[in-house]
């Protein structure tokens, strides 16, 4: 698990959300005990914390289940929802690399048919139109952001070219990706333009 994944999961944990109760679970070293990540506990440091994929992992592994989260008990969406929201949390981790129905499967010991029914089922849509709006929705933070490259910013997201990069992005927004970063600056310049447009027009009637 890269860092910035295992941060955004301690931040989960610390503020007892859960957000990933079902997908991740949560072994503290000191202590040899397993909970559900929006557990009620004491938050323990972050350096004493291991995080598993499965309840039965953390089980092998040594940990007993807490008495106070119960995380041995099914959550209250269902294991489908949990299966779900690690397809999710995966995408999200991987947007840089190349991400198939095939390799999501094997990453969740489940067949790539049986992935996308369910997937399909509960979310809506398939996992790959999941991945096109989490890379979407990534690459527009980045470009409103302004700190990154137009290049970095395609690399950031799974395009090794910049010309494929911003292809994609204009057939995904009507916009490139240069046209919707002066689009997000001008806003951040003039964010009070349209108001008072509006309210000159209100003025002159």
């Amino acid at each position: 698990m890269n860092p910035e994944m295992f941060d955004r999961i301690y931040e989960s944990i610390a503020k007892k959300e859960s957000t990933y109760d079902g997908v991740f679970y949560t072994g503290v070293l000191t202590t040899k005990i397993v909970c559900r990540p929006s557990c009620r506990a004491r938050t323990p440091k972050r350096e004493n914390i291991k995080l598993y994929d499965s309840f039965e992992g953390a089980i092998r592994a040594g940990f007993r289940p807490c008495k106070r989260c119960k995380p041995e008990e099914p959550g209250p969406h269902g294991p489908d929802a949990a299966l779900a929201a690690k397809v999710d949390a995966l995408i999200g981790e991987h947007l840089s690399e190349r991400v198939t129905l095939k390799s999501l499967a094997a990453a969740l010991a489940i067949s790539p048919y049986h992935l996308q029914r369910t997937y399909k089922r509960l979310v809506g849509h398939s996992p790959a139109v999941q991945l096109q709006r989490a890379r979407i929705e990534a690459a527009q933070q980045m470009l409103a952001d302004g700190k990154n490259s137009i290049a970095e910013i395609g690399s950031a997201v799974g395009f090794r070219s910049p010309s494929h990069f911003a292809v994609w992005f204009r057939s995904e927004t009507g916009l490139t990706p240069s046209e919707y970063r002066e689009s997000n600056a001008s806003h951040r310049e003039h964010p009070l333009d349209s108001k008072s447009s509006r309210a000159n027009q209100g003025g002159n009637r």
